[in-house]
């Protein structure tokens, strides 16, 4: 392995504190991270997608998306159905070598691999992570009726060394690419061979913020305002405004976090009329009986027509951009004017008020979006006034910390982690949030959803975090089997139990919840105090007999009411 990667390698391990062990393993770990970043807009763990550890099929990295979502669940995949009413499907696969030498021998392993993942008689024996992504996989195909269009399938053979042009690899990559079109499930298939160079490439890529560089022609600067620095307002053709929207790989950009809601589908009735408006004899209505798109960006560089926007979302326009983003290879589609609003900002009170002002287009109260954008933004302001060891960051945007240096990626707590270890210890539900969130997020920020309301407290938000945090430590240092992994939330139910003689607070209070919470922040910063806990926790589920590997059973009350009955007093 050559000086750069090593380095590049190393601050891979830094970022994410993971603690170096074998380099294969590690670099296999970097190659996962480096590639799904790239076509995956939101943050992940890479040791999910990670799944080489023998009887893998010669297959390092494995990752399905479907609309957006990196799913790993087929509730996942029914949830996701039932509210875009289709299926839009893409494979990765990733084989990674330290070696600079492009072996064709392995090469040809790791796409017969891939290849027997989707045989109907598959010849090669399957590891556990392999398995659950072959039955994932069949789910899918099972649902074949609902694609939009078949699947992409994207594989990335990865090495240290140079890519030449060599009469034999490209041999092997055709037969491969040959093999899998035989089958005639895939839309696309990509086959890509990447040498160290391309590697780093990707890599460092997952460190800048979004940046787009566009031309935005018909187009009014608005008067000065205080607390923005330039606002503009006009119409843009769709071929400028897919540079904000598109990646280079074609998938959408993750800058939809801050419009509060995500996409309803295009049999949404709102988004129905939106399709047929594209799709009618006169399309170029659509700038006139469309809203438009309002952009917010951090920073922006103009020359003349020309603007280069970074660190920006769409606030509002989220239904508009994916309905035009499923138009888009539409005949015609690049002419079409779209009116757009862009307003460059740092100022986050302002950020808010134009997110909840301009987000008026559905039943949601504007008073519930205020409510929720600034418990957003004050949990993560709660976040960053803790400082030590306990020190995390909330994630309120998808990737919002990942061009900060001074960040720990593992420390990051993302809005779905928060959700699933607060209602795991608040409302003692793990079976609801193991795999899929599902009906928390619809009733999310609602009055009576126990969820982000708008009088509850911090301080129980952040202990949750902070326990997830370690327990995902202990699983890193081996500490705790990674077996248990699968059961975390069920672990972190048990903390605030054995942690504690008092029950739980009222969310409403912060007296009581800073004296309910403090003590157990405090034990969890303390290793051998938290060590124990979660020791405990892990003895329990043991004793309870609960057969943690049934997948059903790890969705049912049932479970979590077995191991509360395992559970004897015990304290630490």
């Amino acid at each position: 392995m050559d000086r750069i990667t090593k380095k590049l390698l190393q601050d891979f391990l830094q970022a994410q504190e993971m603690q170096p062990s074998e380099e294969s393993s590690d670099f296999e770990l970097f190659c996962n991270y480096s590639v799904l970043s790239n076509e995956y807009n939101k943050t992940f763990d890479a040791k999910t997608v990670t799944v080489g550890a023998g009887a893998d099929t010669g297959i390092d990295g494995l990752a399905i998306i479907v609309n957006g979502h990196l799913v790993e669940d087929t509730d996942e995949i029914d949830s996701l159905l039932e509210s875009n009413g289709f299926l839009d499907v893409t494979y990765l696969f990733v084989q990674a070598k330290t070696s600079s030498n492009f072996d064709t021998r392995e090469m040809h392993a790791f796409y017969f691999g891939v290849s027997d993942f989707f045989s109907e008689a598959p010849k090669l024996p399957r590891n556990n992570d392999i398995k659950k992504y072959a039955e994932l996989s069949e789910y899918i195909l099972e649902n074949a009726s609902d694609f939009k269009d078949n699947p992409i399938c994207k594989t990335f053979y990865i090495t240290t060394g140079v890519v030449n042009e060599d009469q034999n690899i490209s041999a092997v990559v055709s037969a491969s690419k040959n093999e899998l079109d035989s089958y005639n499930l895939f839309e696309k298939v990509e086959t890509k061979v990447i040498g160290a160079n391309d590697l780093g490439k990707l890599y460092r890529k997952t460190k800048n913020p979004i940046t787009s560089k566009f031309t935005f022609s018909n187009k009014i600067t608005l008067p000065e305002i205080a607390g923005i620095d330039q606002s503009f307002y006009g119409v843009l053709p769709f071929s400028e405004l897919r540079k904000l929207l598109i990646d280079d790989n074609g998938n959408l950009q993750s800058i939809f976090d801050d419009n509060v809601r995500d996409f309803q589908g295009v049999a949404n009735l709102v988004n129905s009329n939106i399709n047929e408006t594209l799709n009618d004899e006169n399309p170029e209505l659509f700038s006139v009986l469309n809203n438009g798109v309002t952009i917010v960006a951090d920073s922006i560089k103009t020359s003349a027509n020309t603007m280069t926007v970074s660190d920006y979302q769409i606030v509002n326009g989220c239904q508009t951009s994916n309905v035009l983003y499923e138009n888009r290879n539409n005949a015609g589609i690049d002419d079409i004017n779209i009116p757009l609003r862009l307003i460059v900002t740092s100022n986050e009170d302002i950020k808010s008020q134009i997110t909840v002002s301009t987000n008026n287009q559905t039943a949601i109260k504007k008073e519930q979006l205020a409510a929720m954008s600034d418990f957003q933004k004050n949990l993560q302001h709660y976040y960053a006034s803790i400082s030590g060891d306990g020190k995390l960051y909330y994630e309120r945007r998808a990737k919002e910390y990942n061009s900060d240096r001074n960040v720990v990626k593992r420390k990051i707590v993302t809005i779905a982690n928060q959700i699933k270890s607060f209602s795991s210890m608040f409302s003692k539900n793990p079976h609801l949030v193991t795999t899929y969130l599902g009906t928390l997020v619809k009733t999310m920020g609602n009055p009576g959803s126990k969820l982000f309301e708008v009088d509850h407290q911090f301080s129980p938000y952040y202990m949750a975090g902070l326990a997830f945090y370690r327990l995902d430590s202990l699983f890193n240092s081996g500490v705790i089997d990674k077996k248990y992994k699968k059961i975390r939330f069920y672990l972190l139910m048990l903390v605030p139990m054995i942690a504690t003689n008092d029950g739980l607070p009222p969310l409403n209070s912060q007296k009581k919840c800073e004296r309910y919470c403090n003590p157990i922040i405090d034990k969890l910063n303390n290793e051998d105090k938290c060590t124990a806990i979660f020791l405990l926790a892990v003895a329990i589920i043991d004793r309870s007999e609960s057969d943690v590997e049934d997948k059903q059973a790890l969705k049912s009350r049932s479970m979590t009411d077995q191991i509360l009955a395992a559970y004897d007093g015990e304290k630490i």
